[in-house]
Parts: structure tokens; C-alpha cells; sequence
């Protein structure tokens, strides 16, 4: 037995059933491999009077670490030498954690099969929102009040903030009703999290009133369509960012949303089929069909052999950013300051419901995981409820007239 490190780790293969590498320096102290090639930390002793136990430490990765894992080895070892027993142990110290400490044990071990874009907005979430309010509070000793306050706090501003993080980036953390809903929502599961590893019984967000928030839908009418136009004909023939017109005109075209077009790959592109096959978006992975406009536009798109984005960048290898700024120029030009890049979906679902597409169709062309998500353009839709509503009324006005006749 050798002595447990990252290159040991690394180099251990999957075999057909569940692999052992003990450590040559700390008895008991382990890795097991899975054969699907999960590699997770693990400490074994025989508590007194008792058969031999296993406890698990953490899947191998952030945050477990030989070292870390190995620690953490001693510590259960070290209990179980005494009589204790672990397990037991392990739960006392973590029913004794800071909110902080809890999200960052979430983030670890409760979040894992979460999306990569949901991971990273949990975390901006918790570390502007979450841990200025509540980090250094006990998890046995947070209230109802307490996270009723936090809604509150988050909605009025209170963690708000414009940092600067570098040369050319900022860090902007907002506030407002919606924010504070959404904080709320994350914060809930995490401490749903805590109830699940019987760190506490129960779960004081629970109950906890939102604020209420009218959903905006901003839908550009035929006029408006023709006043953007003209603005991105001329930021074309000024200074404008090339990219950035054309990731904004694809965003017109295709229904698309702002993050698919910006990480758009050459690769997802096939202009002769007429798709785009994107391998990941907010429902996962879905093709979108182009029409003959997007089409053209890619194809007029030059290609940048060490950049695989369609929508480049100004650094290597990398796509667009800040697109936002380069569309309030543009909308602004356009007399469309209430205009968000987002609309511009709604405007594209909205001009095909009013072209008489089922709502079906258009939630398909949008790639919306539900019927209710598409709900929205039904007033616009001239589908099979409205066609039964108008020939029922006319059936019925015809037989008002009729016995009005006869009287």
C-alpha cells in the first residue's frame, strides 16, 4: 500500500465491481472506485462491540482532496477509537453550522446535479445575497423572522453593489422584489437540504410570502420591428461591433435566447440543413430550425480558425460580451428604451401566433419544455378555442335573431 495522493487518485482505473486503494500512511483510510469510475474517499474502523464500519467522505474533487480527505480520515478514526461513533459525531458538528458553512456544503455534495449555468447563478447568489445577510448566523438558530427580513433586505437594496474586478470587468450585484423572490427560492432548497441530512427538523423558508410579480411579456408590434431595423442598418454603417448587430439580428430571427446565440459553436451550426443543433440550453439539448434570413446571415459570417464561436469576441477564443450595452444603443435609436434583449423572443413567438401558428407549434419552434410556458401568445393565436369561441357565438346570435323574428 502507498500512500494516497492526486496522482494515485488519477491514475486508479474502474474495474467490475467496486476497487479498494488503502493508504499506506493512515490505516483505515481509503479510496473506493466504482465501475462507473466514481472515486470516492472513504475511512473503515470496528467500533467496540461492533462490526466493522465504513463511513463515506466525499467524492473525490472540490472540495475533497487527498489531504482534505485525509483529515477528515483521522478525525473519524480518532472517534471511533474513543467509543464514539462517527457518524453521530459528524451530524452534532454539522448541526452546528453557519449559514455559510451550509450553502458551501450544499454547493458541494447537495447541488451536484444541477446545470453548470444553475450552479454558477446559485453561487453568485449566495455569495451577494445570502452570506452578507445571514453567513455568520447558526443553522439551529435561524428563524421564520429571520428569513422573512432577508426577503425584505434583498428587495430594498440592501446587498446591492457595483465592484470593479479587474482591468475591464465589473461585478454587479442587484436588488429589487424579483431578485428577492428568486434569493428566497435557492435559500429554501438549500435549507431543504440541511432538513434532508438531519441537520434540522425543519425548514424555516417554508411558508415564507413572496412578493407578488406581474409577468412582463413586451411584444414588438410591425412598426416597431421596421423602427429596429433602420437602427441596425445604421449602427451597421457607423462603428458598431459587426458581432454584435448580427448576434442581435439572429436573436430577431431565430427566437433564440441571448446566452444560446452568444455561445453559439460552428460546430452546432449546419447551414445547409437549415438547423442549429445546440448540445445545451435552459430545457437542455434541442435543434433549431433556421428560415432562409438566419440562414443568410450566418452564412455571411466570416470564421475565425482559433475561435470556434460564431459570435466572436475581442479576446482569443472566446465569444461576445457585453452585448447589453451595444443593444441600449440601439434601442435607443430605435425609441425602444422599454425594449429588453429578451423581448426580442417574445416578439418573434408573437409575430408567429398572429400569422395564425397553433400554440403548439410555436412553444416546438421555441423549444419550451411546457404547454403553460407557451400560454402567453394564446390572445395573439387565432387557434382551435378562438375559431370554436367565434362559430358558438355566431350559432347562438343567429338563433337570438331567428326567435326574435318569430315573436
Amino acid at each position: 500500500m502507498s500512500k494516497i495522493t492526486k496522482r494515485v487518485v488519477d491514475a486508479a482505473a474502474p474495474g467490475d465491481r467496486d476497487t479498494f486503494l488503502w493508504d499506506g500512511e493512515l490505516k483505515g483510510f481509503g479510496l473506493k472506485v466504482t465501475p462507473a469510475g466514481r472515486k470516492v474517499y472513504i475511512a473503515q474502523d470496528r467500533l467496540p462491540g461492533r462490526s466493522t464500519q465504513r463511513f463515506t467522505i466525499g467524492r473525490h474533487g472540490s472540495p475533497w482532496t487527498p489531504d482534505g480527505a485525509r483529515a477528515e480520515a483521522r478525525s473519524i478514526l480518532r472517534h471511533a477509537a474513543a467509543g464514539q461513533d462517527p457518524a453521530a459525531a459528524k451530524r452534532a458538528a454539522k448541526a452546528d453550522l453557519t449559514i455559510a458553512e451550509l450553502c458551501d456544503l450544499y454547493l458541494a455534495e447537495g447541488a451536484r446535479t444541477k446545470k453548470a449555468s444553475t450552479l454558477a447563478m446559485d453561487r453568485s447568489r449566495i455569495e451577494g445575497h445570502v452570506k452578507p445577510l445571514l453567513g455568520r448566523k447558526k443553522l439551529g438558530a435561524l428563524t421564520r423572522a429571520d428569513i422573512d427580513r432577508f426577503l425584505k433586505d434583498v428587495a430594498a437594496g440592501k446587498t446591492a453593489k457595483d465592484t470593479k474586478t479587474g482591468v475591464r470587468g465589473r461585478s454587479i450585484v442587484r436588488g429589487g422584489q424579483g431578485v428577492a423572490n428568486r434569493s428566497l427560492g435557492m435559500l429554501g432548497a438549500i435549507l431543504q437540504f440541511g432538513v434532508e441530512q438531519g441537520l434540522r427538523k425543519d425548514n424555516p423558508a417554508r411558508g415564507v410570502k413572496k412578493y407578488r410579480e406581474g409577468r412582463r411579456t413586451r411584444f414588438l408590434s410591425n412598426d416597431e420591428i421596421a423602427r429596429l431595423g433602420e437602427a441596425l442598418k445604421a449602427a451597421e454603417a457607423g462603428s458598431a461591433n459587426a458581432y454584435a448587430i448580427a448576434a442581435i439580428r439572429l436573436l430577431v430571427l431565430t427566437g433564440c435566447r441571448k446566452n444560446e446565440i452568444l455561445s453559439l459553436k460552428w460546430n452546432e451550426v449546419d447551414i445547409g440543413g437549415g438547423f442549429l443543433r445546440l448540445a445545451d440550453s435552459k430545457t437542455g439539448a434541442k435543434v433549431v430550425h433556421l428560415g432562409a434570413p438566419a440562414r443568410a446571415l450566418l452564412a455571411s459570417l466570416p470564421r475565425h480558425a482559433d475561435n470556434p464561436f460564431v459570435i466572436c469576441g475581442d479576446r482569443p477564443g472566446g465569444h461576445l460580451v457585453g452585448l447589453q450595452k451595444i443593444w441600449a444603443a440601439v434601442r435607443d435609436a430605435a425609441q425602444l428604451s422599454d425594449v429588453r434583449l429578451h423581448d426580442l423572443r417574445h416578439s418573434f413567438a408573437s409575430v408567429a401566433a398572429r400569422s395564425g401558428e397553433s400554440l403548439l407549434v410555436i412553444g416546438k419552434v421555441l423549444g419550451h419544455s411546457t404547454a403553460a410556458a407557451t400560454g402567453r401568445y394564446a390572445h395573439l393565436s387565432d387557434d382551435p378555442v378562438r375559431g370554436a369561441t367565434e362559430s358558438t357565438a355566431n350559432r347562438i346570435a343567429e338563433q337570438l335573431n331567428g326567435s326574435q323574428a318569430k315573436g
